[in-house]
């Protein structure tokens, strides 16, 4: 059974469950797409994940809010970016796990921002060693592009495309993201490309964002299932159907 935490009350809680925390950020996407494209792809992926894996866990599946902030600084320079930096995303998922682990079975966090990655990978570890069992795993595609391109305009089409301004999809920078690392750290987003999108957006299709959004869902789906953790706190997808055991992996 999957529950969602915000539409609860406290003695529904029971048993221990497995509680999924959607990560996303509030950062520019680009003209076209609305500044929650992470978090609604986040949520998306998260509430997909938990019905599929719901029929195999004795016991419940919780999907927490969203988290809307994340490390989002290389978006600064665009008005709307809204970045809690590192320092203090580390510090709201070290007491959001140590919080959760008093009711909950087991902890993973879906991310849907690439940025928050390189904290989620100090985190986590750091909490797997304090004995608390908690994962995370990423909103992956394969194949896809950097940000703002196709896969998340195909994919918003999919989910809100009321949010997607059509007359303003127009392709960004789309050298490969190891060509353009060097200057992306160094001056941000707005150095590597004006508008903000790294990719070409052109094209872009509802049907081709639900086969995208269905595989980001079956890529944690088949992490959640395997439940092997790396050294980084992250999910591997090895592709093990394996049964959904609160702490495996730990």
């Amino acid at each position: 059974m999957t529950v969602f935490l915000d539409r609860m009350a406290w003695p529904s809680i029971t048993e221990s469950p497995l509680v999924l925390v959607p990560l996303g950020s509030t950062e520019q996407h680009g003209p076209h797409l609305p500044f929650t494209t992470d978090c609604s792809i986040a949520s998306a992926v998260t509430a997909g994940a938990a019905n599929a894996v719901s029929g195999d866990a004795a016991r419940p599946v919780v999907v927490a809010p969203v988290i809307p902030y994340g490390a989002s600084g290389e978006h600064q320079s665009f008005p709307g970016t809204v970045s809690i930096g590192h320092d203090a995303l580390q510090v709201m998922a070290t007491e959001l796990v140590r919080s959760l682990a008093t009711w909950a079975g087991r902890i993973v966090f879906v991310n849907g921002h690439g940025g928050n990655v390189s904290t989620l990978a100090r985190v986590i570890p750091r909490m797997i060693a304090e004995d608390h069992d908690v994962a995370w795993a990423p909103c992956f595609s394969v194949g896809g592009d950097a940000h703002a391109g196709r896969t998340e305009t195909s994919i918003m089409l999919h989910l809100a495309p009321e949010l997607v301004d059509l007359g303003r999809i127009s392709p960004g920078n789309t050298a490969p993201l190891g060509q353009l690392l060097p200057l992306l750290r160094k001056g941000g987003t707005r150095a590597v490309s004006p508008s903000g999108v790294l990719g070409d957006p052109t094209g872009a299709s509802a049907a081709e964002g639900a086969e995208l959004l269905a595989g980001m869902v079956d890529g944690v789906v088949r992490r959640l299932r395997t439940a092997s953790v790396d050294q980084h706190g992250c999910l591997r997808d090895i592709g093990v159907a394996a049964a959904l055991v609160p702490g495996a992996g730990s």
